[in-house]
């Protein structure tokens, strides 16, 4: 499980509430169901409005997939690569008809399936690509459904605030209970700002990037495809495709490769 977004949340709400005691505020001030039910209602079917419900359940599945850890490594996808090229210099292409299937991602298997059924290069990295595209649309649509939530929120707080103005003006005779209806009418403007900036759009920031993640490691995998097609040494295999690593990744590369022959 990936518990980077559940720290950022906690810790963000964390602040703000700690921050509300500091400057002197009590929690209970900020605690208002009717204004919760305003702006979280009222967002959610405003988006239900702009976005048909293929695309909204499609979002949740895709926000839900960014509390689980990413199952593409590429520095083992590389090293499963480079031992498919072997293979294929050693015995031939035809050789990974039969393992070909069990690639650990299904991406890579069809993109082997493809070589070894005699498909050229241009036509796997065509039909790749439109997988590619699709995917990369499939979350770019749901980073739109967060991002229109995001945009809805503080609008929708702002008419539970003036909602709740309304009612204060309609009691004007009882000055105590003006002053406690003002405050808990901007509770509703927290809750839409404090929803949008901290929930939505930080979400759909989340999913762009795990998709164009996702994206270049599906690219590297292509990449080592095309190589191997194309009977590439399996040491230039790897080094194309460690091209794709993070510069981390890289400089751990160099730092193992100048420690080898010390060690030597």
């Amino acid at each position: 499980m990936d518990i980077g977004p559940l720290v950022g949340l906690g810790f963000a709400l964390f602040c703000v509430l700690v921050g509300n005691v500091l400057e002197g505020g009590h929690l209970s001030s900020m605690v208002g169901g009717p204004a919760a039910l305003i702006v979280v209602g009222g967002t959610i079917g405003a988006v239900i409005i702009q976005f048909p419900f293929e695309t909204l359940g499609g979002s949740m599945k895709t926000a839900g997939a960014l509390f689980k850890k990413s199952s593409l490594d590429p520095r083992k996808l590389i090293t499963e690569i480079v031992e498919y090229a072997n293979r294929a210099r050693r015995d031939g292409i035809l050789a990974l008809e039969k393992i070909a299937p069990n690639a650990s991602d299904p991406f890579l298997a069809r993109a082997l399936l493809m070589a070894v059924d005699g498909a050229d290069s241009n036509t796997i990295r065509e039909t790749m690509e439109l997988v590619i595209g699709e995917e990369e649309e499939h979350s770019e649509d749901a980073a739109k459904v967060f991002e229109a939530g995001g945009g809805y929120a503080p609008t929708v707080g702002i008419i539970g605030a003036v909602l709740g103005l309304i009612h204060v003006m309609s009691n004007l005779a009882d000055i105590n209970a003006v002053g406690h209806g003002i405050a808990a009418a901007f509770v509703a403007t927290i809750y839409g700002v404090a929803v949008a900036n901290i929930v939505f759009l930080p979400l759909a920031g989340r999913i762009k990037m795990r998709a164009k993640k996702v994206a270049k490691i599906k690219e590297m995998m292509l990449v080592g495809v095309l190589a191997i097609q194309e009977g590439t040494n399996p040491k230039l295999v790897q080094d194309r495709l460690s091209g794709f690593l993070p510069a981390h990744d890289h400089k751990k590369e160099g730092a193992a490769g100048a420690a080898a022959p010390a060690a030597a």
